[in-house]
């Protein structure tokens, strides 16, 4: 069954660069991602560079904590797969190919941005995700992905790099096929 969507977002200023994780459990990062972004239960997760005014939050050696002060390793499951590079935050990388998995800043996340994850792109290769997605036109002009095996469409890119991972029966033990194949 399907796990709740959740919506972690800062409520203080996360730096570029910092690493959380590392990422507890099997992972499978985009597994349900779909084109909408359900609404869902609301998290919020501090980082703080000096101790904080409040006692319930604050940044502990260089880790994020929650509002309740629990780490990272508790609610960083929870994180939605990023559906393009426009709402991206964080990227998955991993030290070594198939070894631990953490989430990286990409940029200094604002208080009340969402975070929001998705594979660096030797992480992908690594899983066997597709790395790019070129985009056709529909008859209004909007962007559209297709898969290229079973002809789905989908409105974001990472939906149909998920699909084709995960989904699509028709791509299983085949390379993605790019657009110009």
């Amino acid at each position: 069954s399907r796990a709740p969507a959740i919506s972690v977002s800062a409520e203080s200023c996360i730096p570029a660069g910092l690493r959380l994780g590392p990422v507890p459990g099997t992972f499978k990062l985009g597994k349900y991602l779909s084109d909408r972004k359900e609404p869902g239960p609301k998290k919020k997760v501090f980082s703080y560079a000096v101790p904080p005014v409040f006692f319930q939050v604050r940044m502990v050696r260089g880790e994020l904590v929650d509002e309740a002060g629990s780490s990272a390793l508790e609610w960083i499951g929870l994180i939605r797969a990023a559906r393009n590079s426009q709402e991206q935050t964080l990227e998955a990388v991993a030290d070594l190919p198939g070894g631990q998995i953490f989430y990286r800043a990409l940029r200094d996340v604002q208080p009340g941005e969402e975070l929001t994850v998705w594979y660096s792109n030797p992480l992908a290769q690594w899983f066997d995700i597709p790395v790019t997605a070129t985009p056709t036109h529909d008859e209004k002009g909007e962007e559209r992905y297709i898969c290229w095996y079973c002809w789905r469409t989908f409105k974001y890119p990472n939906s149909l790099k998920a699909h084709v991972h995960f989904h699509c029966a028709l791509s299983h033990g085949r390379p993605f096929l790019h657009h110009d194949h």
